[in-house]
């Protein structure tokens, strides 16, 4: 099984930081994901590599591979010069993952010229994965609307599970690790 992963951008989810205390919540639940995933027989997880959830994702893959050494982690972007506007040490945070993913590629060789590498990036994304897993709310709109959208209309001809995280559920998630965290720290 093969399962494309993303969501909100980190400026979405209002994290500007490394230490802010949502990435702790964010890759709690992306792991209790992958792992539900990876017990139903996930061999791939399959990001793009934006700020967020799609490299949130990646680290906890890498990091479930040592338990799980079969699972594969793949890195496909859009586009060549992907990371080229970032700030420093956010190109570095990307070339260190790009590094330790066991796959990694862009859809398109050329640097971004139109919105048609985008869409040739999503239909890439949805050909080469059985599912799609978004931490995504389309009551709280973002970026992740369009691969949203683009799979749910794949979904209209393909066999195509997707699962959504919504706000709801990661507010469940926050609350119960904030309660088992504090219960720990008693101890």
């Amino acid at each position: 099984m093969r399962l494309w992963i993303t969501g909100y951008r980190s400026y979405e989810l209002n994290v500007f930081k490394k230490d802010d205390p949502k990435i702790e919540v964010l890759k709690n639940v992306l792991k209790g994901l992958l792992v539900q995933k990876i017990e139903e027989g996930l061999e791939w997880v399959i990001s793009g590599g934006q700020l967020g959830i799609e490299q949130w994702s990646v680290e906890v893959a890498l990091e479930l591979q040592k338990e799980y050494p079969e699972l594969k982690v793949a890195m496909i972007l859009p586009y060549s010069d992907f990371e080229k506007r970032w700030q420093d040490d956010k190109q570095l945070t990307f070339n260190l993952l790009k590094e330790k993913v066991n796959f990694f590629a862009n859809a398109s060789s050329e640097p971004y010229k139109t919105p048609l590498q985008l869409k040739n990036w999503q239909h890439f994304m949805l050909q080469h994965t059985d599912q799609m897993s978004l931490i995504y709310d389309p009551e709280f709109e973002g970026k992740t609307k369009y691969d949203y959208n683009m799979a749910k209309k794949y979904q209209e001809n393909h066999d195509y599970a997707i699962d959504l995280i919504d706000m709801d559920q990661l507010q469940t998630s926050a609350n119960d690790f904030f309660e088992r965290k504090s219960e720990n720290d008693l101890h």
